[in-house]
């Protein structure tokens, strides 16, 4: 049967202490970690295997851990079976290297570059994150506006994500909109919002050292569902989207829309297939947790392309 597969990466908020330890014993993964490590310096290994829930929280910690561990599955996976892709905030870094937007090196030195640049606006104020589920979106959406916080995600299924300062974010928990249930999230900062307007500059600086391939897989952005077919254009969307709201509900309509059959989600997996289950339900999912998961991929591929 001819479908197309979609893989999606994931952004932050997706780690955990340690999800890097089962990847390490695959040949060459170690490796490949190192060579990936030292084009972001930071040495992964000891961040995606020792460090605890705190420490891997940390925004320039969490982003680069988030894509290498993406490029290392799709290079296990092999890159040259991808046919579609898109990325849900930092995993747009992650979905450049796997459309042949960007270089591996070249992506973990953007992430790098991305994730200092977050850190030091998220310093400037105290600033959070919380998803929102359930609830009459125009009643989640106006509640938020009261307190000052804005919408980050629109990820659908009955979810978005509220960001700003951390003491609106405590008054949305304590009293939520009716119907609606506030979830903290594991970020330092709030992400998609005018807080972080200090790092579109300094990563368009980074991004003009670039030298950007136009995609050979099928590319979305999250910026508003869209395909991409320029590799400057999703550059550009990807220097931009760190201050703009990501609307993952938009790219899943666009996915519907192209009639995509399946979807894979790149590690660390979980929060994207789980949206598609519930808005593009029925379409099969593989959530690339360890290399395990990997024979369960190729057996989509194989079924449906």
């Amino acid at each position: 049967m001819e479908g197309v597969i979609v893989v999606v990466a994931p952004g932050q908020g997706s780690q955990t202490p340690g999800f890097l330890e089962p990847w390490l014993v695959e040949d060459g993964v170690r490796e490949h970690f190192e060579r990936l490590g030292d084009a972001a310096g930071i040495d992964l290994i000891e961040a995606g295997t020792t460090f605890d829930a705190d420490a891997i929280r940390a925004t320039d910690v969490a982003q680069t851990l988030i894509v290498a561990a993406g490029i290392v599955a799709l290079a296990l996976l092999g890159r040259e079976r991808i046919a579609a892709v898109a990325g849900h905030s930092v995993g747009e870094v992650t979905a450049a290297v796997a459309a042949g937007v960007l270089s591996e090196t070249d992506g973990m030195r953007l992430v790098a570059a991305r994730g200092r640049a977050m850190a030091e606006a998220a310093a400037q104020a105290r600033t959070g994150m919380a998803a929102v589920v359930g609830g009459d979106e125009a009643v989640v959406l106006a509640r938020l506006e009261a307190l000052g916080l804005e919408p980050a995600n629109r990820n659908g299924a009955g979810q978005i994500v509220a960001a700003g300062e951390l003491d609106a974010l405590a008054r949305l928990r304590s009293e939520p909109p009716a119907g609606a249930r506030v979830i903290p999230l594991q970020v330092a900062g709030a992400f998609h919002t005018r807080f972080m307007r200090p790092a579109v500059p300094v990563l368009r600086e980074f991004a003009a050292t670039l030298t950007p391939e136009d995609p050979g897989p099928r590319l979305w952005t999250n910026r508003d569902g869209t395909e991409v077919v320029s590799g400057q254009a999703f550059l550009d969307l990807l220097v931009g989207q760190v201050a703009s709201p990501v609307r993952w509900d938009r790219t899943m309509e666009s996915f519907a829309a192209a009639g995509v059959t399946g979807i894979v989600e790149l590690p660390p997996a979980g929060a994207l297939t789980g949206l598609a289950k519930r808005v593009l339900k029925g379409t099969p999912t593989v959530a690339v947790k360890t290399p395990a998961d990997l024979a369960a991929v190729h057996d989509l591929l194989d079924r449906t392309t």
